[in-house]
């Protein structure tokens, strides 16, 4: 349920709906947008009837929200969420650009990845510490040495740091480390992750997984945000069809679509949705129009001799072309990345 304030409703009207949900023990989300407030009810919606909460000044009316997903939906939250990250605002008016190697393999690689994504004008550094492979024999990763050298390189660039988490066991560490917690496809449906991920004061980039509906990337969404943790970037990141040419199905319907149900930001992962290199700038251009808040792009000084994800993998001389093209089509949609171009 939520409470729909009039347009004219004091702070002070606001304070007593918001207290006397709170003392019978209704859990309260506050969302103060440009023209209303809104206040979002979670609890046992039986317990309300006695309440008469229309009958309180400066409330306008109550109104049941019907997905079943409620703090993720935008009747719960009606502007768009902005999610820091240090001073980085995700969901605003620039799109953030996430580059870096799909898996940390040395400090050589890494440092020159990240000093190159750097140059072409991204903000966040991505690279894999933690390694879910289909495969047991495949590169695992190098684990807590992967995400020293993150941080290493976010000391020697600025960038900030994204990285995954797999399991519970390993997220105090990675949290030590990241800026942003990943949760990888293959675990947006691990519900004891989700629950301990929503303890860590961290924003988390949780990615569709990979024969997920819409719902339930916004239900698991819902568990993070339930659990305390509002700060939820979700990424669109491909689905399996019977396509087999492509590695997945590139779905950039869902971003206009969640940014309709959802307040949270989206960002797309066209890297994974693709698989194959030459067809992920135009697919990152196309998801910039589209209007997707950022990007999730694989880059490796070598892709040739990648551990990881060689085949979809960006060279830096076409990580920094596709860059220029992304400035153009920002603009045309009244957008702008968020990183200059700059020497480092």
């Amino acid at each position: 349920m939520i409470v729909v304030m009039q347009q004219d409703a004091t702070s002070e009207q606001v304070e007593a709906v918001v207290a006397r949900l709170e003392k019978s023990g209704f859990q309260v989300h506050l969302s103060q947008g440009v023209e209303r407030t809104i206040i979002g009810i979670i609890g046992d919606r039986t317990r309300l009837g006695d309440m008469a909460l229309e009958a309180m000044p400066g409330v306008e009316k109550i109104m049941p929200v019907l997905q079943p997903y409620k703090l993720a939906s935008r009747a719960f939250h009606p502007e768009d969420s902005v999610i820091m990250v240090g001073d980085l605002a995700i969901g605003g008016e620039k799109i953030h650009v996430m580059a870096g190697p799909c898996a940390v393999e040395s400090r050589e690689q890494l440092l020159e990845a990240a000093r190159q994504v750097k140059a072409a004008g991204a903000t966040i550094l991505r690279g894999g510490a933690y390694k879910p492979r289909t495969s047991p024999y495949s590169f695992q990763g190098l684990e807590e040495e992967g995400l020293k050298l993150l941080a290493e390189a976010r000391e020697l660039t600025g960038l900030k740091v994204v990285t995954e988490v797999m399991d519970v066991r390993t997220l105090p560490l990675v949290a030590e480390y990241a800026d942003i917690l990943q949760i990888g496809a293959r675990n947006m449906q691990n519900f004891f992750l989700l629950r301990e991920v929503a303890r860590v004061d961290k924003p988390v980039l949780l990615k569709r997984g990979l024969s997920c509906t819409i719902e339930e990337w916004l239900m698991a969404a819902e568990y993070i945000m339930s659990g305390g943790n509002h700060r939820v970037i979700l990424c669109e990141r491909g689905i399996r069809t019977f396509e087999n040419y492509t590695r997945n199905t590139l779905d950039l319907t869902a971003v206009p679509v969640v940014k309709y149900l959802s307040h949270l930001p989206v960002v797309v992962d066209p890297s994974h949705g693709i698989g194959k290199w030459r067809f992920v700038p135009t697919m990152a251009r196309a998801a910039v129009a589209a209007g997707a808040d950022g990007l999730l792009i694989e880059v490796h000084p070598n892709p040739a001799e990648a551990l990881c994800d060689g085949p979809q993998s960006l060279t830096p001389e076409n990580f920094a072309h596709m860059m220029k093209e992304l400035r153009g089509v920002a603009r045309a949609v009244n957008r702008q990345l968020a990183g200059g171009v700059a020497d480092v």
